[in-house]
């Protein structure tokens, strides 16, 4: 039998942490979880999955896409219109100038188009750097690539890094760090401070800032989402990420895109020209609509996800929870120590079963033994008002 031990599938496993002490290899934690949720007729708050649909305009137009017939490989790059609209709303929203010719290019989401950076950019011998709690496929990635990944431990109020944590974690192997603000699993925004010090000590490593920013039109409390890309001398090092997922809830699409300097870019499309090729020809256009939309759309989305952010975390701190502010994103990070919860773990599964609502363990985000809280627990509410009303009622039976 051939030995697995170093196959690339494995390390892949141990990477995103789910090979066990006996060698076998797990289901992710979202699969398992939203398992539970339908065998026990659970409220999954778990993944991160709206309820709702995209507009009207951006259906339609897929629609009539497919009807029209454009169902075959699009461009290498992506269709032109959704280059330019996307080229379009980074000038409209954060005043930056992009190529559409050559600094943009379509992915199959968000996570390929980290993924096909991270395999163009970094490989054996050298060091990948994200924060910790880290979205779980910026590990694997990272196990693929065979690179090393280093951590920075979001670890002071708020989820903040500090700054000797920040550059404890560089050094003359750094080739690539992964920053995600607004950050999942936390929720919060990384301070402009912690940004320049991470760009600055980039330039001295001559490192690549991959920034993932699919949250960014879901930024709470009056604050304005600032790209990484517009910090002084960050710019012709970051390729920015972002995808039509979240902010059109169409998460099944699978649009996303990639922006920066052009070479940057030639050399993530060199990898992902080998991933998926191209993806999502009928839903292009229907994306470029989406962003073409009106400030409204993007302000009422906006208002609804910090109403829905307000109802479930007043309804976890009812029910005994203590919670961490969520700046932007989906999540809300809740602690259920006070209500005799311990390991998060075995919380959620139990959890799931009674009262019956599903969470993710923050220490899923993280590598084993590492920082992240083993008791805090990760409450997504992009979910309906009705679904989160309900969630809140059966987590309230908890201080009985």
């Amino acid at each position: 039998m051939v030995d697995t031990a170093d196959a690339p599938w494995m390390r892949v496993a141990r990477a995103a942490g789910l090979v066990d002490r006996s060698g076998l290899v797990r289901t992710t934690i979202f699969a398992e979880m939203s398992a539970l949720a339908a065998q026990h007729g659970a409220i999954n708050l778990g993944q991160g999955f709206p309820d709702d649909d995209a507009p009207p305009i951006v259906l339609e137009t897929a629609i009539g896409a497919i009807q029209a017939g454009v169902n075959q490989y699009p461009p290498g790059r992506g269709f032109a219109d959704l280059r330019q609209a996307i080229a379009e709303h980074q000038q409209r929203f954060y005043g930056l100038s992009v190529d559409p010719g050559t600094e943009v290019l379509v992915t199959a989401g968000a996570t390929e188009a980290v993924a096909a950076s991270l395999l163009a950019l970094a490989g054996p011998g050298d060091e990948v750097i994200t924060l910790e709690p880290f979205y779980d496929a910026y590990a694997a990635v990272i196990g693929l690539s065979g690179a090393r990944h280093v951590t920075i431990p979001l670890s002071e109020t708020g989820f903040q890094p500090t700054s000797a944590a920040i550059d404890a974690a560089f050094s003359d192997r750094t080739r690539v760090i992964v920053l995600n603000s607004p950050h999942n699993p936390t929720g919060s925004i990384l301070a402009a401070e912690h940004i320049e010090r991470i760009v600055a000590l980039a330039a001295k490593h001559d490192a690549v800032i991959v920034s993932d920013e699919v949250y960014e039109h879901l930024v709470f409390d009056g604050r304005q989402h600032v790209p990484v890309a517009s910090t002084p001398g960050a710019a012709e090092r970051t390729l920015t990420v972002s995808s039509a997922a979240k902010t059109f809830s169409v998460t099944g699409w699978k649009i996303g895109w990639v922006t920066g300097p052009a070479a940057l870019i030639d050399a993530v499309i060199a990898v992902k020209q080998w991933l998926t090729y191209v993806n999502g020809a009928p839903f292009q256009g229907a994306v470029a609509e989406g962003l073409r939309l009106p400030d409204s759309f993007f302000d009422e989305l906006r208002g609804t996800m910090q109403r829905r952010r307000d109802l479930l975390a007043t309804g976890l701190t009812d029910a005994g929870f203590t919670i961490e502010p969520t700046a932007g994103s989906y999540f809300i990070v809740a602690d259920g120590a006070a209500l005799g919860l311990g390991d998060a773990a075995t919380s959620a599964r139990e959890l799931a079963v009674d009262p019956g609502v599903v969470a993710i363990p923050l220490s899923s985000f993280g590598q084993p033994g590492g920082p992240v809280s083993a008791t805090a627990l990760r409450f997504a509410f992009c979910k309906a008002d009705e679904a989160i009303a309900e969630a809140v009622t059966r987590l309230q039976s908890l201080r009985r």
